[in-house]
Parts: C-alpha cells; structure tokens; sequence
C-alpha cells in the first residue's frame, strides 16, 4: 500500500492534525493500492494561513520570476511524464496509451499556453490613448482556493494552479478525492523547483468537510471549482456570505447536430469517438446524437457498428481499448441510467446493463447506444458520463436548435453541415460557452467555459489568467501635487 497520508503546506510535507485515512482504489481491479489522509478544518486553516502569509511577497513578485519557475516546472513535468501517466491511469482508469497520450499532453500544453498567453498580458496600462492619467491595474485576487475533479485531473490542476500562480496569488488545491494521486505527484513536483512556502499548498479531503470549508473561509479570496452542478451549487451557496469570486466549470450534455448535408459517416465517427474517450468522462462529451430525418438509419447503423467494435479492458494493458469508469458509486449510477432508457422505451442499439462479457470485475461499462431517444427521458437530460450515447432525429434548423437549447447546461454544443452559412447561423443560435463546426479542434489558448447550469468562468490562456485577477482604476497616474 502506498502511503500518502501527509499534506503539502508552506512547503513542507506534514501529517494531517487529526488521522483520517482513505483507500484508493484502482477502478480496473476494485483494489485499493493506496491511502490517503481526508484533511480537517484545521488543516485547511494551516494551509490558508501558510497562504495568506506568502501572499504578502509573492503578489509584488517579479513577473519574470513567476514565468522562470513555472518553465522549470514544465520541463520537470515533460520529463516526469511517464510517471504521471501511470498515476493517472492507476487512479481514475485511463488506459496507458491514453493517459499518456492525452491526459498528461493536456496538462502540458495548457502550461504552455499559459506561458505564451504572459508575454502579451499587460498588468498595468492606460484606460485609453486619450486618458494617460487613468491607470489601469491587474492585480492578483489573493487566496485561492482550487477544487479539481477525478476524469481530466492534470487537465484541470494545470488550468488552476498556473494562472494563479503567473498573476501572483497563491493557493490551496484540494484534488478529488477518489483520484489524488496525480495531484500528489504534481505537489513533490512543485516542492522539487523551489516555489516560495506557501505559494502552492496541498490538502487532501472530502466536500463536504474541506470542500465547504474552504468555500466557507474568510482568508480566501476565490473559488475555482471543476466538477459536478450539484456540488458547484454547494461551492457557491458557501462561497456566498463572503462574496468571494466564485469560478465554476461544471456538467454538460452537448449535443451534435449532423445535416444531411455533412459527410454524415465522418460526422457520426468524431462524436461516436468523442462520446467513447475517457469512458464517457468528459463534460464536453457530444452525448446527443441530433440526425437529420433523411440520414437517421444511416447514423443509427454506424453508430453501432462504432460501439460494438469498441473494446473494453484493464487500464494496465496498452491498445486502443477503453478503460474502466472510476467508481463503483459511478459505475452503479451510469447502469442505473442505461435501466432508466430502457425502461423509457428508448431503441436500445448496443451495448445495455451489465459488464461486458467475460468481465467480474473492475467498474467496466458496456459501450451503449440507444435510438429513438426523445428530450423527456433521462438519458437525454442527465449527465451520464459513461460510454452511452442518445440518438435523436430532427426534421428542420428550428428543431434542430429548440432540442440542442432544451438542457439545463451549456458547456459544448456541435454542427456537422456541408453549408458554412448554416454552421455560422447554428453556432449563434445554440447556447452554449462553446460549439465545434465539423471537427474543427479548438484553437491553443481558446476559453474553455459554458453558459447556464454548465459554470460561469473560462479557463486556458487569456482568459484563464483573467479569471485569476482584480482590476483597479487609478485616477491622476502621472498628476503631480
């Protein structure tokens, strides 16, 4: 069993004030291989402290020495990258090749990113070319605290820890529980290059213990929370009697809308591979299928030709085959959903209840798809995050758009048509923080970020490290007395 039961705080490595160990489990095997401590309210007070006290010196930094630093990281990170990815893939599940293929590249060209976003980021400028005496200032926001999920951990601790740290705050990151073990190695990383004690801190824990707390605490200044609405709700309801600035990436149920003016096999192939990537674990999965009417048999078939083909197996072994889900909790919630579509009367296509065959063991998903799907049945409007995709036909644009806008999130909607006006008209029209025209990948820096019930920041390049700051106006700059 490997032991990782100390907490990272004013750089040093310490135990938890009172023990409270947790097992993590290895979702292929069902076995636990390590432990954890789940942090108190004093721990979260130590660590806050160590921040607040570090903050002092660490805003008024030097911007080159920010940079200089978080570019010896990148470089320890690049050459730690195999490490990383058997720590990612032992906790939530990955398969190797895509753990390192994707989830650890992820994190490193968002630091990237974020490095190049600094050399055009201005702190400090006139509020016009005509109003020289108006200053304006960007100014770090102070303590943060960061709470990050278990399906892209180094996507998302590299889009909080960065920024906060380039913009001059410091910071408390509390990963998720469940899947802890990459953020461990991503603290001994940052302890190896030398960051100042208290700029980066590290506590295990729960929500509904350090998570509150932390959204609770007086002496932190921001909340940065990737996870589910649920909990986002609970971050801003604790977040709200000290006004701090809450920032939140939350659910998504995108959906894809494929024309028959699309190349329609391509279209069904990048959003049957979309929805499979990661197990289904990805807020930004395109799991509505929308069809046009005079296409549907055709996307129906090749969708299950798709999933039927697709492999499930230990996220140990190399290939490209998908891995386990990362819990028994999600495991038993997406088998629960699958139910729920065929008990709704949904066309069940492939896949169903159950572990595939030959599988006893691990939180293995059968790769599902389900035909016929209407926005009233829960597999449509809930967010599965598992391998299971909704296929649902349209006749017009109109009702293409009024059932891709029917969800309660916004995070990532997508159009697949051969006509660019019709891409540009159902881009404006679809609500949502994002939308993908036929495949076109998002550009390095593009704000990641939805609308409605999927959160209300952006993270990655410009617009990450605006997340992270204040602005201040300063009248008379240039007036002397």
């Amino acid at each position: 069993m490997i032991d990782k039961t100390k907490f990272y705080i004013n750089g040093e490595w310490v135990k938890p004030i009172k023990e409270n160990n947790f097992n993590v489990t290895n979702p292929s095997t069902e076995e636990s291989y390590a432990q954890i401590s789940l942090g108190s309210k004093e721990d979260l007070d130590l660590a806050v402290q160590a921040a607040k006290k570090a903050f002092e010196s660490w805003a008024f930094s030097e911007v080159k020495e920010r940079v200089s630093l978080v570019e010896d990281f990148i470089a320890l990170y690049d050459r730690r990258s195999s490490d990383m990815a058997e720590a990612i893939s032992s906790e939530m599940g990955a398969p190797i090749k895509m753990a390192t293929n994707d989830q650890v590249t992820a994190g490193s060209k968002h630091m990237k990113n974020f490095i190049a976003a600094m050399k055009n980021f201005k702190f400090e400028h006139p509020l016009r070319s005509d109003t020289p005496d108006e200053q304006m200032i960007y100014e770090p926001i102070g303590v943060c605290g960061l709470i990050t999920p278990w399906n892209w951990p180094m996507n998302q601790v590299t889009l909080k820890v960065i920024p906060a740290i380039l913009t001059g705050c410091t910071m408390i990151l509390k990963p998720s529980e469940i899947a802890p073990m990459s953020s461990m190695l991503f603290s001994e990383m940052m302890d190896e290059i030398g960051f100042p004690p208290g700029v980066f801190n590290l506590i295990n824990g729960d929500g509904p213990t350090v998570g509150e707390a932390m959204s609770a605490h007086p002496d932190i200044d921001m909340m940065s929370f990737t996870g589910s609405t649920r909990a986002g709700i609970a971050v801003s309801k604790g977040s709200a009697n000290t006004i701090k600035r809450v920032a939140l990436e939350l659910g998504g149920k995108g959906a894809n809308v494929i024309f028959s003016d699309s190349d329609v096999k391509s279209a069904v192939k990048r959003g049957a591979d979309r929805v499979l990537k990661n197990s289904g674990q990805s807020c930004n999965a395109p799991t509505r299928m929308l069809v046009e009417k005079s296409s549907y048999e055709e996307a129906v078939s090749y969708a299950k030709e798709i999933f039927s083909a697709t492999t499930v197996d230990s996220s140990d072994k190399q290939g490209d085959h998908i891995g386990p889900v990362v819990s028994k909790a999600q495991f038993d919630k997406i088998q629960d959903l699958i139910q729920s579509g065929i008990d709704e009367g949904a066309n069940l296509v492939t896949g169903g209840t159950g572990r595939p065959d030959g599988m006893s063991k691990g939180y293995y998903i059968k790769p599902t798809v389900f035909a016929d799907v209407n926005n009233e049945m829960r597999i449509a409007r809930e967010e599965i995050f598992g391998p299971v995709l909704s296929i649902i036909p349209f006749q017009s644009e109109d009702e293409a758009v009024e059932i891709a806008n029917d969800t309660n999130y916004g995070l990532t909607h997508y159009v697949q048509s051969g006509d660019k006006d019709r891409t540009q008209r159902m881009a404006r029209r679809l609500r949502a923080g994002m939308v993908e025209v036929n495949g076109a990948g998002r550009a390095p820096g593009s704000p990641f970020g939805g609308s409605k019930q999927s959160g209300n920041g952006r993270e990655g390049g410009l617009h990450g490290l605006l997340e992270f700051v204040e602005l201040k106006a300063v009248s008379g700059w240039n007036v002397t007395s």
